[in-house]
């Protein structure tokens, strides 16, 4: 029966695998976007500073940058249903710690736990990919797909009433009952094909190594330039030793990890790849775009909830009213951007979604003074931000041969989280640089000058990703990178 079932379109099977899988999407987003609206209180009662508190996300981030390739590997290696569960296991006890964190160490701790809940999402399409049918695998990803936005939706009104009814700690524990029944859930009721039967199917790795010394030396870097970054915002001289040597150790790891990667057989990076001009300058796009949005993610909580002049004054759920229409509008135009590729090259695409988004970021940085125009130019940047990504992403894909897909996704996914992590440290830094007190409060608040920064230097990395943009859509074609000995790609796919 399932035999038939999968030659006349998608059985049961790839069904309830895909609907179980798409959860994920649910939980992992409800808790990336629930304590967004809680970062001003983070400051409070953890008494940090606010180039402090982008640790929050950037911990996130930086963990799951390590950990998605190491997990991907891990569970072509040893199977993708045990690895998956033993990630989501992880992720539960950082919720878990989430809920009962009493110092930022700690949370930042609980929050890179969490963040290594990130690599479930290539794992679970993997998934998805060895149960669908080839021809229907589309749909699988798009209904994949359409859950983190979902999730961010529900997590930022969820989150949002959580916080105001019940303080922060609550979002943890509401959503860890859900975490450990979709465990159980996948335990029992996902089935993926054998060790043995992947094996013959040819689907098994020939080369079992993970390239763990590149892996560390990539959070050496990362960990290191982030952290110099904070540091810039101190006013004593002796911190400048710390912020030269944090520095110098990046360049040294970075280095470090550039002549691993050119040894190792299965690396983080393929430096090959990045020298194809199809494939690099896209993937900098999408780093670029997240850089500068993730800028804005740490900053909007922090307007609203500062008390006037300095801000509007709002509550969490003041929070979750003026971030909903981005977060809707991504939602819609992520949807639809699939449709209109359809109509329109990829190039184009992405050219017309980084121009509406640096048209968002400058509404922001003119019109910022009242929450509804904040919704509306959050709502622009999330048009264009929909657009891009679906068209970069195209790009992407059709600048490597299908062989190559998985670890030129992989690649780009790793890189934006890299600029997902340095857009928080940024904004923070301004925030904590640019001050003010507030007549009645015992507190400093960031300051119309942090905020005119924080856009501006956003809507400058945004026109940066237009020109990246214009160079990639002057171009006639985008060639693909054919290894040697592999077919050239077929001359009907839409570029």
């Amino acid at each position: 029966m399932d035999s038939i079932e999968k030659q006349q379109g998608i059985s049961r099977l790839a069904w309830r695998t895909l609907i179980i899988l798409s959860s994920l999407g649910l939980i992992v987003m409800f808790d990336e976007t629930m304590i967004l609206p809680a970062i001003p209180d983070f400051i409070r009662d953890f008494n940090i500073s606010y180039s402090t508190s982008s640790w929050l996300l950037s911990a996130y981030v930086i963990a799951a940058a390590v950990m998605t390739p190491i997990g991907g590997r891990l569970s072509d290696i040893y199977g993708k249903k045990k690895i998956l569960l033993i990630v989501m296991g992880v992720y539960a006890v950082g919720l878990l710690a989430g809920r009962f964190a009493t110092n930022i160490e700690f949370m930042i701790a609980a929050r890179a736990a969490q963040g290594i809940g990130m690599a479930m999402f290539p794992i679970a399409f993997g998934i998805i990919r060895e149960v669908f049918p080839e021809k229907k695998l589309s749909i699988g990803q798009t209904i994949f797909s359409s859950t983190f936005s979902g999730g961010a939706i529900i997590g930022l009104v969820g989150g949002a009433a959580i916080i105001q009814n019940f303080g922060w700690p609550a979002t943890f524990l509401a959503i860890l009952p859900a975490a450990i029944a979709l465990w159980f859930v996948i335990a029992r009721y996902v089935h993926v094909p054998s060790q043995a039967a992947r094996a013959e199917a040819g689907h098994q790795p020939n080369d079992r190594t993970i390239d763990i010394k590149g892996t560390l030396m990539l959070a050496v870097t990362i960990i290191s330039f982030l952290a110099g970054i904070t540091f810039l915002e101190s006013h004593d001289s002796s911190a400048w030793y710390t912020i030269a040597g944090l520095f110098a150790t990046s360049a040294a790891s970075l280095a470090a990890f550039i002549a691993i990667e050119k040894r190792v057989p299965s690396p983080l990076l393929d430096l090959k790849l990045m020298t194809n001009k199809s494939f690099l300058p896209p993937t900098i796009i999408l780093m670029l775009i997240f850089m500068s949005i993730f800028m804005v993610y740490l900053t909007i909580p922090i307007l609203v909830r500062s008390p006037e002049p300095l801000g509007f004054g709002g509550d969490a759920v003041a929070v979750a009213s003026v971030q909903l229409p981005f977060m809707v509008v991504l939602l819609i135009g992520t949807v639809m951007s699939g449709f209109i590729l359809n109509k329109i090259k990829n190039t184009k695409l992405t050219l017309i979604g980084t121009l509406i988004s640096a048209a968002g970021f400058f509404i922001l940085l003119m019109f910022h003074s009242t929450e509804g125009m904040v919704s509306f130019g959050l709502a622009i940047l999330a048009t264009g931000l929909s657009l891009s990504i679906t068209g970069a992403f195209n790009v992407i894909l059709l600048s490597v041969p299908m062989q190559m897909t998985g670890i030129a996704l992989g690649m780009t996914l790793l890189l934006n989280l890299v600029g997902q992590s340095v857009g928080p440290a940024a904004a923070g830094i301004l925030q904590q640089m640019y001050r003010g007190t507030v007549e009645g409060v015992d507190r400093q608040f960031p300051t119309q000058d942090a905020y005119n920064l924080i856009f501006i230097t956003a809507a400058i990395i945004s026109l940066a990703s237009v020109a990246m943009s214009l160079a990639v859509n002057r171009r006639k074609a985008v060639p693909v990178m054919v290894p040697k000995g592999a077919p050239p790609p077929k001359k009907d796919e839409k570029s």
